[in-house]
């Protein structure tokens, strides 16, 4: 297969295996089935743990199965041709030779493209190769969306050709990427990826907020801020609303776009246009808050312990964990914050995922030890050949066995769902709140040779109880919505206990301390 108007590039494709990996903490157990591809979603570049243990059939070297220098299961080289193609008389000729270390190299097959003589878009064309490599290789669907995936590589590699700058270059990776109809499989830039990076390690240069868009309205509200960080100090309040980043409106503009406005160099500042949330957008006047970047060490983890006094006088308390995200920190930091309301006498737990994205899945898993004992099954995953294989504890032992409510919502995605699966499949904790957002597909993070990341959908997954998840999301056991009472939020700011009052005055933690109470009288505590 030639195209013969276009032959200043000649690349050599072989089929090649699949390399196949696994990425399973020591502690959780596989069958002895073919190994899967199981994401551990959104990794960082750490080298594993003595827990975690990684193999693969091909011999490429990755640490956390996604983090290394990618070489597609194979090594890609440039070498030059000279100059003089009929056609591109002009253009620098070279060829791709793309293999893997394995015997079982199959048909060959060989395409002519143009090479680009702009220095930077002929860096994206050799990314242009790496990540249609790692598609070809791992992606979930092996139809491609129904397409001709080594086609889409001639057909993008020919329109990279007149192009002058990388981020032009770089659209057109996104716009072949996006033909497979998965909005999960994307490439980032390598300054995003560093940003990625160390928002999954649990630190951060920037303002100290957490924002997302609220969903009736498009909004960009605040969902809280980190302690004593310049947003903070500033007075921002959680459902304030972000109107401008620096002079810039950010209308239409995602959470995740607007956080990498926020983030920058400690010591240099950024300007805000706020408007609170306490009234509507009409009748609220923008306030200007002008912040200066810091280092952000900060927790995914918040907790707060939840006093009631029993008609006979005896107190009760019940702990409440929020997790906003799964991070590298976020299993030991919930341990850490079971273990002090433990010692403080606490008979119940409220785990609030309300709104949480998702984030590292080892994480997620992680965190259901903290909850579950023995062999339990944790999620069910599927691979590209339709394979199901269990994801299981290896003789877990749960921290407390206190019963346990989870609020989600539709914000609650990822690994936020998988940890809900599993505590609730596995009868551990009964689910209060608003249908979850429904991604049940996982994805391994690859940093390409130019710092560039490819997130790429290598699997799908059912919870433990074999229910779907994609595109359906989970329903709770009992519905909540997550109006305030009848305590404005002004009122509640200025109480003493600001925190407890704000736990109080919310609906759905009201509803799941009722469940929490009908099933202690029950005596069915897990």
């Amino acid at each position: 297969m030639e195209f013969l108007s276009h032959p200043s590039l000649s690349l050599d494709l072989r089929t090649i295996t699949t390399p196949r990996f696994s990425l399973i903490p020591s502690k959780f157990a596989l069958p002895t089935s073919p190994s899967l591809p199981f994401d551990p979603y959104q990794t960082s570049n750490r080298r594993l743990s003595s827990k975690w243990r990684v193999s693969f059939c091909c011999s490429r070297h990755m640490e956390e199965a996604t983090t290394s220098k990618s070489e597609m299961g194979s090594r890609v080289w440039l070498k030059s041709m000279g100059k003089g193609f009929v056609g591109f008389a002009a253009a620098a000729a070279a060829l791709f030779s793309v293999y893997c270390d394995s015997p079982a190299l199959a048909e060959s097959l060989t395409v002519a493209f143009p090479v680009s003589r702009a220095p930077e878009v002929n860096r994206v064309q050799r990314t242009l190769v790496e990540a249609w490599g790692l598609i070809r290789e791992t992606f979930v669907d092996p139809t491609f969306n129904h397409q001709d995936w080594d086609l889409k590589l001639q057909q993008t590699m020919v329109e990279m050709f007149p192009l002058n700058s990388a981020d032009a270059a770089y659209t057109k990776i996104s716009a072949m990427l996006s033909t497979l109809g998965d909005p999960f499989t994307r490439i980032i830039s390598p300054k995003d990826y560093q940003s990625f990076r160390i928002e999954s390690d649990g630190n951060l240069q920037g303002v100290g907020l957490f924002i997302s868009v609220e969903p009736n309205t498009g909004h960009l509200v605040v969902l809280s801020s980190v302690e004593d960080s310049p947003a903070a100090r500033a007075g921002i309040q959680d459902g304030d609303e972000l109107v401008e980043i620096n002079g810039e409106r950010l209308d239409g503009i995602d959470s995740e776009a607007a956080a990498m406005k926020l983030r920058g160099r400690a010591g240099t500042t950024v300007t805000l246009k706020v408007q609170s949330g306490t009234n509507s957008r009409n009748e609220s006047p923008l306030r200007e808050v002008k912040l200066s970047r810091e280092k952000i060490m900060f927790s995914p983890i918040s907790s707060a312990i939840i006093n009631h006094i029993t008609p006979d006088g005896h107190v009760t308390k019940t702990g409440y964990v929020k997790l906003r995200e799964f991070s590298q920190t976020a299993a030991p930091d919930m341990e850490n914050a079971i273990h002090q309301m433990e010692d403080q006498g606490v008979h119940s737990y409220i785990l609030d995922l309300r709104n949480n994205p998702g984030g590292l899945v080892r994480a997620g898993l992680e965190v259901a030890e903290i909850w579950l004992d023995g062999d339990e099954t944790l999620v069910n995953a599927i691979d590209r050949e339709g394979n199901m294989q269990p994801i299981n504890m290896v003789n877990g032992h749960a921290i407390t066995h206190d019963p346990l409510a989870v609020l989600v919502n539709e914000g609650s995605a990822s690994a936020s769902e998988i940890l809900a699966g599993a505590l609730h499949d596995n009868g551990r904790a009964i689910l209060v709140g608003r249908k979850t957002f429904g991604k049940g597909r996982i994805q391994t993070v690859t940093e390409l040779n130019d710092g560039s990341a490819l997130f790429v959908t290598v699997a799908k997954y059912l919870s433990p109880a074999l229910h779907d998840i994609d595109k359906v999301g989970i329903t709770p056991d009992v519905q909540c919505t997550a109006d305030m009472l009848t305590s404005s939020k002004e009122s509640i700011l200025k109480s003493k206990n600001s925190s407890s009052s704000t736990l109080e005055a919310d609906s759905c933690i009201l509803v799941a301390e009722h469940e929490l109470e009908v099933q202690e009288s029950k005596g069915t505590a897990s």
